[in-house]
């Protein structure tokens, strides 16, 4: 709309200077150029030698047009203009003698043409500027984007009789408890005596709720491809504009549009841009949006009934709603779509892989074990870097390499050309090295998947990487032995860097690792209780700003209480640092062979690597029998 505005803008002012230059212009058809003006004596000579062919007068203005013969010119008649007016009242005399003479005299009245041209000059202008606004209204009015002049009042939920989305609940998979909840909304709507003969009323609202990519939207296309029943979709932002009260407007106009359609759904998508609590925030609420979120709350649960519409609504981002949007009577239900487990991956694979060209090498149960945390978005997008890669290696099908590749180009970044043999490399090693032995030796640890010194586009010069434990991420419980593990393996960089290469060589690579660790142990003593200071949870979740008042958090402990939790934390990191230290020290040949290894091949396996540190030091149980995942 922005283009189409400046198009229109351009065409307007382009047709102003046209008219400004027609006004300077001369006009078609005029007189021809006059020769220099003689004076009224050479004029009566002229006429005395008989050389005046023809006068026309101009009584009103005073001045006659001469045609006379130029000797100059061999007799090519001239003509030019002279002043009459100082002899205004012998004028007649004049023409009396120039006719005895036998010249042509006439006479014409001027000065009409001149002022019209003027008046014409005067107005155009105005007339173009006039013209060139009626054209822009009347396309922006007939464009219907954010410049329409006339309709701003006007709902633009998308409206479609039965919607084919081309998405069926068979094409979304992973996340079944939400698939059945909302199955049951479109059996309410094909089949409602079901529910009536036993009392139960059609529910109002469904709110989606879950992280980014987990399959909201989709969920809602599936609604609308099965329901088979009038839908309107609309996004949260579109409610709201510069304008207080339009937003509202847009809100009665769409329910009235779908009480015209009942039974009918109505997504909004991302509803937290105009549903966040109100007076919540710095400096005051927004009225525009806080006026919306009334007249929303009015049309769902209000004095007046919407009878045949459910109303769904997605959001990640559920904690900033406000508690009258959240209540019952409004959003009845809310299914929490989350990031699939083991099984919702590999479900959720097979549906993408469908259209792609997978060699007998590639095991989607396999890819599901090395994809903990990715949601249904993220599993898209790896198959299709996956095939992107393919092709590029010119290949007809996708190879488990290609798979493998892509997993860490979106969880690492890029790859980059391999470091040159030197110091750097050998430091970069070591420090991997570091990481993945004790990722290897320590009983609580997750078990190593791969070893890499080979750069990434994000920064790091290599990395270790571990299989998480799918039924503890699944759960959200970490015990305080898994920790403590964790804290010693992200100490294992540092440590390595200072066993091979002293104290005076530590280098920057491990900044990270110790950002990570100190954040784990503060948040291991202060909300945990998991420290000498006992039970207490002495510090909130950190809070957003919207929340209205977490920006006033403050500390609910004393002075002395901050002492002793710094204390504690120095005195954890330091603990796991020094076990991490003695661990490496005590299987320093492995920590040398691993690295050597390591440089030369540039990449091991879990695999690999747990062979290699048999033959130095013996594995945990947890260890000797990994998840075969590749």
């Amino acid at each position: 709309m922005k283009n189409h505005w400046q198009s229109t803008c351009k065409r307007t002012a382009f047709a102003m200077l046209i008219g400004l230059s027609l006004m300077q212009l001369p006009i078609v058809g005029a007189a021809p150029a006059y020769a220099m003006p003689p004076s009224y004596g050479e004029f009566l000579q002229q006429v005395e030698e008989g050389r005046v062919l023809s006068v026309t007068i101009d009584d009103r203005n005073g001045v006659a047009e001469v045609k006379a013969e130029d000797p100059a010119t061999d007799g090519t008649p001239q003509v030019y203009k002279i002043n009459l007016i100082p002899i205004r009242e012998s004028i007649t005399d004049l023409t009396q003698d120039l006719t005895a003479r036998g010249i042509d005299v006439d006479y014409k009245r001027s000065g009409d043409g001149g002022a019209l041209m003027g008046i014409i000059g005067n107005l155009l202008l105005p007339v173009l500027l006039l013209v060139g606004l009626f054209f822009l209204f009347r396309r922006s009015s007939a464009g219907g984007g954010p410049g329409q002049a006339m309709n701003f009042g006007k709902s633009r939920a998308r409206f479609q009789m039965e919607a084919k989305t081309g998405v069926k609940f068979d094409d979304v998979a992973g996340i079944e408890e939400a698939k059945e909840e909302l199955q049951e909304v479109v059996t309410f709507l094909k089949k409602p005596e079901r529910f009536t003969a036993v009392g139960a009323k059609i529910p109002k609202g469904v709110l989606l709720v879950g992280p980014p990519g987990t399959g909201k939207t989709l969920l809602a296309k599936a609604i609308a491809g099965e329901a088979g029943v009038p839908f309107f979709s609309i996004s949260g932002s579109e409610f709201v504009e510069m304008f207080v009260g339009v937003g509202a407007s847009r809100v009665r106009d769409l329910f009235k549009k779908a009480k015209e359609s009942a039974p009918c759904i109505i997504f909004i998508d991302e509803i937290d841009a105009v549903g966040r609590q109100r007076g919540a925030g710095i400096g005051g609420g927004n009225d525009e949006r806080e006026q919306t979120l009334n007249q929303l709350l009015t049309e769902m649960d209000g004095f007046e009934g919407n009878t045949g519409i459910i109303i769904i609504a997605a959001t990640n981002r559920a904690d900033v709603l406000d508690s009258a949007l959240m209540r019952p009577g409004r959003f009845d239900r809310q299914v929490t779509v989350d990031r699939p487990s083991f099984k919702g991956r590999h479900e959720i694979l097979k549906v993408h892989a469908r259209d792609k060209k997978l060699s007998d090498d590639v095991n989607l149960e396999n890819i599901a074990r090395r994809t903990p945390g990715f949601a249904g978005a993220d599993l898209a997008n790896l198959l299709n870097e996956a095939a992107i890669l393919a092709a590029r290696r010119q290949q007809l099908e996708i190879k488990d390499k290609d798979i493998d590749d892509a997993i860490d180009r979106i969880t690492i970044g890029l790859t980059k050309p391999p470091l040159l043999d030197g110091k750097s490399k050998r430091l970069i090693a070591y420090h991997e090295v570091g990481h993945a032995l004790l990722m290897t030796l320590l009983e609580n640890s997750d078990p190593l998947n791969k070893v890499t010194i080979i750069p990434r586009s994000s920064g790091a010069g290599g990395f270790a990487q571990p299989i998480p434990n799918e039924e503890q991420m699944d759960s959200g419980l970490y015990s305080r032995a898994w920790m403590l593990d964790r804290v010693v393996v992200g100490f294992g960089g540092r440590a390595a860097e200072d066993i091979v290469f002293g104290y005076g060589e530590v280098t920057t690579g491990a900044s990270n690792d110790l950002q990570q660790n100190t954040s784990l142990v503060r948040q291991m003593v202060t909300r945990f209780g998991m420290s000498d200071l006992g039970p207490l949870m002495l510090e909130q979740p950190n809070q957003e700003v919207f929340l209205g008042g977490g920006w006033q958090n403050r500390s609910e402990y004393s002075e002395d209480i901050a002492a002793r939790i710094d204390q504690q934390v120095r005195e954890i990191l330091e603990r796991c640092y020094q076990k991490a230290r003695s661990i490496l020290l005590e299987n320093r040949d492995a920590v040398d062979r691993l690295a050597e290894t390591l440089i030369e091949r540039e990449t091991l396996d879990g695999e690999e690597f747990r062979s290699i540190v048999e033959e130095y030091a013996t594995l945990p149980e947890k260890a000797q029998l990994p998840p075969k995942i590749a």
